[in-house]
């Protein structure tokens, strides 16, 4: 098992080095470029702002809940801080990059997985293409520099979402809202939050590469490996949070 695992790790490494070179074309490599940033981005522009909305709501809501609890007097203001501030920390990287690797991970690994399995990647190859940078790099460029955007976007629409909540339930004023939104934040946070997400980015783009390239067999394998591509992508995810933290929070 151990011996299966570094073996992947060697593979994927190799992978990389192939991938990450200069396009033998630029215009093709820009036609694929938009192409992906389209496919991958885009299209997933409803999915972070549903989600965002409601864990927005949710957050402010549960902070409330957590400060009328307290023993200590808690300034209904900082209900909109705190929801700011967990917004950046955690749910909008995090959790936002989990789901973007189920959606956008397992759309690369199936369908390079079926261009695997249709030998498509094989005519690449003999037609003298560097078919990993061909097919992986444009991923790699358009999630590194897009991702980071959504979680903007994500940013923002979760202290929306926690902003209707105060509308809805009438537990806190919108001025208090927005009075705790405009309170300082150390700029260390909004580097840790976008740091995380470009490297999450890079594991969003390059782990499902893996294993839709690597697929052997039919079609059936080629769901195999976009169900773990997806764990796995989650899985380094997690690991990468951690090591993260530690680096630059600590």
């Amino acid at each position: 098992m151990l011996k299966k695992f570094f073996t992947a790790v060697g593979e994927y490494i190799i992978l990389l080095g192939k991938s990450l070179q200069k396009p033998q074309k630029m215009r093709v490599f820009w036609k694929l470029f938009m192409r992906e940033i389209n496919d991958l981005g885009v299209n997933s522009f409803g999915l972070v702002i549903f989600t965002s909305i409601f864990v927005g709501a949710v957050v402010a809501i549960q902070m409330f809940n957590n400060f009328d609890a307290s023993s200590f007097p808690i300034p209904p203001a900082f209900v909109g801080y705190a929801t700011k501030a967990v917004l950046i920390l955690e749910f909008a990287p995090t959790i936002i990059s989990l789901i973007l690797a189920g959606k956008v991970g397992s759309y690369i690994a199936s369908s390079i997985g079926t261009m695997r399995v249709s030998e498509q990647i094989d005519a690449l190859d003999i037609m003298g293409v560097n078919s990993p940078n061909f097919l992986i790099f444009p991923k790699i460029i358009a999630c590194m520099i897009f991702n980071p955007l959504l979680i903007a976007i994500s940013i923002v629409f979760g202290i929306g979402g926690g902003y209707i909540a105060g509308l809805l339930t009438g537990n806190w004023t919108p001025n208090d809202y927005i009075t705790g939104i405009q309170m300082y934040m150390p700029n260390l946070f909004i580097y840790y939050a976008f740091t995380k997400t470009t490297v999450f980015a890079f594991i969003i783009a390059t782990v499902p590469s893996y294993f839709g390239y690597n697929v052997k067999g039919g079609s059936l394998e080629v769901g195999r490996a976009s169900t773990q591509a997806v764990v796995w992508t989650m899985v380094f995810i997690i690991i990468s949070e951690l090591i993260l933290t530690q680096l630059i929070l600590s």
